[in-house]
């Protein structure tokens, strides 16, 4: 289903690339597409967080036809979040990045991508809007969190975002349909780069904190953490914070 031919269509400024795919699908039928922004003026990322569009980095969203169920989608954000991690790999080898579930994608400990996944349907069927921003030459600064940048990786300023998302288009094609076409692997693939995996961790949910071993993650890709009485509690939704980094 997924192509890495898919077209690019660059905007220089909207509000966000996931907005701009969700007007696209419900104006009617619509071809796979990129949609890339320069600039965007009211950037999103999970739970309706405000994500830093500085000048520079990259800003794109993966609108496509999706003939899955909407509980086959919840493999989605596993698949983007491999893709930034292979390109991230790609142009600062050596850089190793890791993924903090569910889809957050880091390099020591600093976050460098955020992923928003986004479904609909209309009469013509059901889309995805799969928004992915990278840190491409900025590291934003006074956010809850550390950051780090490709360029900060590299070492240099060679790298900019549309030579970052011609390898993000090719490296999402293949980690979409292997998705697809046999999860397990998708699960394993993600599992060998997890943040966390082994140790002892907090997750927000359900408007509470709660804690213990992140043991593995299921094959629906819901996390499987262990509590202090030995019990292992599903969690499909939540905030992932590491004892290590908060104390």
């Amino acid at each position: 289903m997924s192509d890495p031919a898919w077209p690019i269509y660059w905007l220089e400024e909207t509000d966000s690339t996931n907005e701009e795919a969700k007007r696209i699908a419900a104006a009617g039928r619509f071809s796979d597409q990129w949609i890339a922004a320069r600039h965007q003026r009211a950037g999103r990322g999970r739970a309706g967080r405000a994500w830093a569009s500085a000048a520079g980095n990259l800003y794109a969203t993966a609108l496509f036809g999706w003939g899955g169920t909407v509980a086959e989608a919840t493999r989605l954000p596993f698949a983007a979040a491999l893709s930034v991690s292979d390109v991230i790999a790609q142009l600062a080898p050596g850089s190793e990045p890791k993924l903090k579930w569910p889809n957050d994608v880091r390099c020591a400990g600093q976050k460098i991508s955020g992923i928003l996944i986004e479904t609909g349907e209309r009469e013509t069927g059901r889309w995805v809007a799969a928004g992915m921003g990278i840190n491409v030459v900025h590291a934003p600064e006074g956010l809850d969190q550390k950051t780090s940048s490709i360029a900060d990786l590299r070492g240099d300023m060679l790298v900019d975002a549309q030579s970052t998302l011609e390898a993000l288009r090719a490296a999402f094609a293949v980690r979409l349909a292997e998705a697809v076409a046999d999860f397990s692997a998708t699960r394993a693939s993600w599992l060998a780069r997890a943040d966390g995996l082994g140790e002892t961790i907090k997750v927000r949910c359900d408007d509470q904190l709660v804690e213990g071993v992140f043991k593995d993650m299921d094959g629906d890709g819901a996390l499987l953490l262990q509590l202090s009485d030995g019990s292992v509690r599903t969690i499909r939704t939540g905030d992932v914070h590491l004892i290590r980094e908060v104390g």
